[in-house]
C-alpha cells in the first residue's frame, strides 16, 4: 500500500491526490493526519512481505510429508509467519 492509497482509504472525502495534497470531489483541499497514514501503511506491509510458496509447491510438500511422515509444509508456513508477523 502506498501513501495515496492509504489517504484514499482513510479519508472518504478525498477523491484525488496531487503530490502530497488531497482534494475532495469539488477540488477543495482535504487535510489528513500523516501519522495515521503511516500507521495504516505499516499495518498492511506484512501482507506484502508474507510470501508463501505457490499452491503447487505447498501441495507437493503436503504429499511428500504424508508419504515420508515429515513436516516440511508446516515448517515452511510457520517460517513465513515467523519472519513476517501480523501486527497486533
Amino acid at each position: 500500500m502506498n501513501k495515496h492509497e492509504a489517504i484514499l482509504e482513510l479519508y472518504e472525502l478525498a477523491t484525488t491526490i496531487r503530490g502530497d495534497t488531497a482534494y475532495d470531489i469539488d477540488g477543495n483541499e482535504v487535510s489528513y493526519d500523516q501519522t495515521a497514514v503511516d500507521n495504516l501503511i505499516a499495518s498492511k506491509q506484512y501482507q506484502v512481505d508474507r510470501q508463501y510458496p505457490s499452491i503447487g509447491e505447498q501441495l507437493d510438500m503436503q504429499y511428500w510429508d504424508a508419504v515420508n511422515g515429515t513436516t516440511t509444509w508446516k515448517d515452511a508456513i510457520a517460517q513465513v509467519k515467523a519472519d513476517n508477523p501480523k501486527p497486533e
